[in-house]
């Protein structure tokens, strides 16, 4: 059988088989670092400086940024936002990580704001769901530092 043809999280080296870890693995073993700032999530008119991330698509400009940053160049802001990063250089074949934490944290009612870096993810949660979303990624077997 070739490995093109084998079905499952299955990675071959060499003629042999091993199990590719699964998002439910690396969940198991992720420490979350949580940001002491708060953040706003902001449309704004030009990226921000000492944004934590821009995004710029076709139709709009996205910053994330500590709220006691905000200045100028604001279209919108949604403040309150407390930053969770995922402490795991998670593959790019790695299926279903943040799928795992969104269904988490769907059940307890928090709502996410995702972002993805070359090496990890990260979300953002309100600051009055902290601690339910904290909960929530514990039970996963994640540990919050």
């Amino acid at each position: 059988m070739t490995p093109a043809s084998q079905a499952g999280s299955r990675q071959f080296e060499s003629g042999r088989a091993h199990h590719m870890p699964t998002a439910a693995d690396y969940l198991k073993q992720c420490k979350i670092a949580i940001a002491k700032e708060e953040f706003a999530i902001v449309k704004a008119k030009k990226p921000l400086p000492d944004s934590f991330a821009v995004i710029t698509d076709k139709n709009e400009i996205t910053c994330i940024i500590d709220q006691s940053k905000l200045k100028n160049d604001i279209i919108e802001a949604n403040k309150g936002w407390k930053l969770l990063t995922f402490e795991a250089v998670l593959p790019f074949e790695l299926v279903g990580f943040l799928a795992a934490v969104s269904k988490v944290l769907a059940e307890e009612k928090v709502s996410i704001f995702a972002i993805s870096a070359y090496s990890t993810d990260h979300i953002l949660v309100k600051s009055a769901d902290l601690s339910k979303a904290v909960n929530a990624l514990e039970k996963l077997g994640a540990k919050a530092l």
